[in-house]
């Protein structure tokens, strides 16, 4: 009986050690399969990263550019030179990782291809500015050159990163695939063990009752997912005890391989989830980038302060929301900080403060307050609020501070460094563009509005009194005997008599009136509103104080001053242009000249 039994045990123990080994076999396929798909998972991750770190650096690249040619600044050229060199190892490191791709390497050769003509393109404003040609380069940039190119690779981009996360999603689908099938071969491989022995066990069930009743128990408890079963060490015969050896060893490896099954799935869900967080932070950093390129775009655009006060108010509480705050920025005379815009609800005083009032200015960096008495407050701001200063820096000065009233978490300081460098480019371009137009349109010796600006602005205020029928009026004059001031005191002399002249006429004349030099010692003065009766006593006024200004130059009297005036009104039989208005203005001012100078007369025409 012993020995059929031991025959029986032994081919018994036969069965089992092969479906225990084929059990092992199987999990340590499934084990290798899933670590196979957390690397496919893992290289489609590194695809996605290292593609959209290419498009920042080119994105980087391309503002390092235009700071360069906008603010001078060799620095933003040297960050134009290493972003570009970035973006084009990480498109050429694309095209490596997809070789497993035909499709989307060529898609990343192609991509590959429009950034290195994008990068060719913006180089060439870099180069005129190297060369000194900033204006050239400028005008580069203001066209728009290479917008379409740029639209196309972001196109493309966009396109194969869509593909990718298709296809990182199928590859985890695939990988949540193959855990499942772990599992499932684990449990129906265990219960497989579980019902070869407890058959063949059945068997010899009478003579090995206590055994069998041992090793059914721990199989039932192994069946059950208790793993800790074990059998004795001793089952008093030495089949059994061999048996029983050999269970327990199988149980071990059972119990390791399962242990690895469920590490690996933790690894691969901890992974998994790691991804998902990286890509909505990656995706929220993309809205935040393109929002701030309309931003950016709308505020090259602006024209006056009022537009880009209106950009801001609109933009930054979309960038940083629930955080309300205010711009500042330095006046004229960079001895306050005065109001440019403010969101969120936020009321500030338009009088401003002066730079050393924040420790943002002071210290050249940001200053924040994240709990009460938890730092120095700036005087500007309340003693028990939170807050947070960020100075604005072009070229290495300070130009304004962003006040921001609350606490700023962490994930947001992405932003605000974005938002902070946009912001301090677009005042820079805005204050250059605004000295431009001045430049244009005044008249550099006397400070006055030239004559090109009188020309247009004399059209736009004809075409309103026509609408509307309200009175508009016009003076021209010029200084009496100033060929004298010239010839007796030289072109230096005549030149401070023209200055005095202006700036008494700019302080008698109304806000609202237009006051130009019209040529050499002419000046023109647009009155809207005004009839000619209307304006002859204010005239009267400036022709009686110039007469009696006493002009001074290298310690001398340069002699009495004196100016005659015409006025004419404008009527809907003159031409639209305004050169009749201006003859029949002209016209008294030759009659004023004929009678005696230093007088002021009507046109008859009006």
């Amino acid at each position: 009986m012993f020995a059929s039994l031991s025959a029986r045990v032994a081919a018994m123990g036969v069965v089992v050690v092969v479906a225990l080994i084929s059990l092992a076999g199987l999990l340590a396929d499934a084990s290798n399969r899933t670590d196979e798909s957390f690397r496919r998972v893992m290289h489609s991750a590194a695809v996605i990263e290292t593609m959209e770190t290419a498009l920042d650096e080119l994105h980087a690249a391309e503002s390092g550019q235009r700071g360069y040619i906008l603010t001078h600044n060799l620095a933003y050229a040297r960050s134009f030179d290493q972003r570009v060199g970035a973006a084009s190892r990480d498109v050429a490191r694309v095209v490596q990782l997809t070789a497993d791709n035909p499709l989307q390497q060529t898609r990343a050769r192609e991509i590959a291809r429009l950034m290195a003509e994008r990068i060719a393109v913006l180089a060439v404003p870099l180069r005129l500015g190297r060369s000194g040609r900033f204006d050239e380069a400028t005008a580069i940039i203001a066209s728009g050159r290479g917008l379409d190119l740029m639209e196309a690779l972001t196109l493309r981009a966009r396109g194969f990163l869509a593909e990718e996360r298709v296809l990182q999603t199928t590859r985890n689908n695939a990988a949540d695939r193959r855990l499942a099938a772990g599992k499932w071969i684990a449990l129906i491989g265990a219960a497989s063990v579980v019902a070869l022995v407890i058959i063949g066990f059945w068997l010899l069930v009478r003579a090995i009752r206590r055994p069998l009743d041992l090793m059914m128990a721990a199989m039932t408890e192994l069946g059950i997912a208790e793993r800790r079963a074990r059998l004795p060490a001793e089952m008093g015969s030495r089949e059994f005890t061999r048996l029983a050896r050999g269970y327990n060893a199988m149980v071990e490896r059972l119990d390791d391989a399962l242990a690895e099954q469920t590490e690996s799935e933790r690894r691969l869900r901890l992974a998994n989830d790691e991804l998902h967080g990286n890509s909505e932070t990656l995706r929220q950093r993309g809205e935040v980038i393109e929002l701030l390129g309309g931003m950016a775009h709308r505020m090259q655009a602006a024209r006056t302060d009022d537009e880009l006060a209106s950009i801001i108010q609109v933009f930054v509480p979309r960038v940083l929301p629930a955080l309300p705050g205010a711009l500042y920025a330095h006046n004229n005379s960079r001895n306050m900080l005065v109001p440019i815009a403010e969101w969120g609800g936020l009321h500030i005083g338009r009088d401003g403060f002066a730079p050393d009032q924040c420790w943002a200015l002071r210290r050249g960096r940001s200053h924040y307050v994240t709990e009460k008495h938890g730092d120095i407050v700036c005087a500007h701001a309340d003693t028990d609020e939170l807050y947070h200063c960020e100075p604005l820096l072009a070229g290495g000065e300070v130009i304004g501070v962003l006040y921001l009233r609350g606490r700023l978490e962490e994930e947001s300081r992405f932003r605000l460094t974005v938002l902070v460098e946009n912001i301090a480019s677009a005042l820079v371009n805005h204050r250059l563009q605004r000295s431009l137009r001045e430049q244009t349109i005044r008249d550099p010796l006397t400070g006055l509005f030239n004559r090109r600006y009188m020309e247009e602005a004399l059209t736009l205020e004809i075409a309103r009194a026509s609408r509307s029928g309200a009175p508009l009026s016009l003076v021209m004059c010029d200084v009496d005997h100033f060929k004298r001031f010239n010839d007796d005191f030289g072109h230096d002399a005549g030149d401070v008599v023209l200055k005095a002249v202006a700036a008494e006429m700019r302080g008698r004349f109304r806000d609202g009136d237009v006051i130009c030099r019209f040529g050499g010692e002419e000046f023109t003065i647009i009155a809207p509103g005004t009839t000619a009766e209307a304006l002859v006593n204010r005239v009267e006024m400036v022709r009686k104080a110039i007469a009696e200004q006493v002009v001074r130059h290298h310690g001398k009297t340069l002699g009495s001053t004196s100016m005659s005036f015409g006025i004419a009104s404008w009527t809907n039989d003159m031409a639209r242009d305004g050169s009749t208005l201006i003859q029949a203005a002209d016209a008294a001012l030759y009659q004023a000249k004929r009678g005696g100078r230093n007088q002021v007369l009507v046109s008859l025409a009006a």
